[in-house]
């Protein structure tokens, strides 16, 4: 890029760790302009909180400004009530969204080149009379994206999900034919555009054990999954599976491929956790602007304790820089 790029943070749940990561975050030193989303204050009583003074300057969109280790220039929105460590309060809901929309209005402008998002907490959303399923969805239905794409990145093991947030016994009917094309599409398509692959390699996971046996425990390999995949190739998309979840991870078939797509939630992200707790990413594909996140919640019970790691949000952080410059 000519410019750094300028990098949206916005601090999420109010109660929870995600204020005081921004302020461990903006001690660093970071190849961008960094713009923390959230209340002034609160983020001078977390940044206190964790032990070290931090300098707030307020944002101008006009005004160009490196980021400088030790300051953090900030985008005031206000809480609807003061907001205590640990203790969640559903009058707070309409903040932590409005804090996503000024982030999205400013990605698509293009006043911002990327958007990294701290924690929210889904139930005290809910609680508040607003249906939220997580950042996935809601990035996508106000960017009027029809298939959005979890994908979770720790090192050089990427993980893309099929299905997100359903539950167990909803997996099965929602995988499609057309919802497998869609989200092939979009993964291929974004690991081209946003990580530099020309031609990425793609592993397939079944969604039954054994990837069904051969039909002996389930159908859904055969009559969905492996003809979606034929599909795919005839695109020329280069994809291998459908594969047992159990061995498609195993580290001869991962130094073959550039990405693992998983038939839902708790398949896949259980091994990519395991492989980087703490440093993975969460990437949301399809968008027309880029979004990394953290790998990990609130943490409601070290909000305020100074005891919080902020290695999730500096990955995260990292990669969208990263991505934007590779962009630009």
């Amino acid at each position: 890029m000519t410019r750094l790029p300028r990098i949206a943070l916005t601090s999420g749940e109010p109660a929870g760790i995600g204020p005081e990561l921004c302020a461990i975050v903006a001690r660093g030193a970071w190849p961008c302009e960094l713009v923390c989303l959230g209340d002034r204050a609160l983020l001078a009583e977390r940044a206190a909180a964790t032990g070290g003074g931090l300098i707030l300057h307020d944002y101008r969109r006009a005004e160009t400004r490196a980021h400088v280790p030790g300051e953090l220039r900030v985008a005031h929105a206000p809480l609807a009530v003061a907001a205590d460590p640990g203790r969640l309060d559903s009058r707070n809901a309409s903040y932590v969204l409005s804090l996503l929309d000024a982030a999205m209005s400013g990605a698509v402008t293009h006043e911002f080149d990327a958007i990294v998002t701290a924690p929210v907490q889904k139930s005290v959303i809910n609680e508040a009379g607003i249906a939220f399923t997580g950042h996935t969805e809601y990035l996508a239905a106000h960017s009027g994206v029809a298939r959005p794409v979890m994908l979770l990145v720790a090192g050089d093991l990427r993980v893309a999900l099929a299905t997100t947030h359903l539950p167990l016994r909803a997996v099965s009917a929602a995988i499609t034919h057309s919802l497998l094309r869609e989200v092939i599409d979009v993964l291929a398509t974004d690991l081209a555009r946003l990580f530099g692959l020309a031609r990425p390699r793609i592993l397939v996971c079944g969604v039954n054990p054994h990837a069904g046996e051969s039909g002996h425990l389930g159908h859904e390999e055969i009559d969905v999954i492996a003809p979606a995949l034929e599909d795919a190739r005839a695109r020329g998309i280069d994809v291998t599976g459908p594969l047992p979840a159990d061995t498609a991870f195993v580290p001869a078939r991962l130094a073959g491929c550039d990405a693992v797509l998983a038939m839902y939630h708790d398949q896949g992200l259980p091994v990519l956790k395991h492989a980087g707790f703490g440093r993975a990413v969460n990437v949301t594909l399809g968008l027309p602007f880029i979004r990394t996140s953290v790998d990990h919640g609130t943490a409601l019970e070290l909000a305020g304790t100074g005891r919080a790691d902020a290695g999730s949000l500096e990955a995260a952080l990292a990669l969208a820089i990263e991505i934007a410059g590779r962009r630009h």
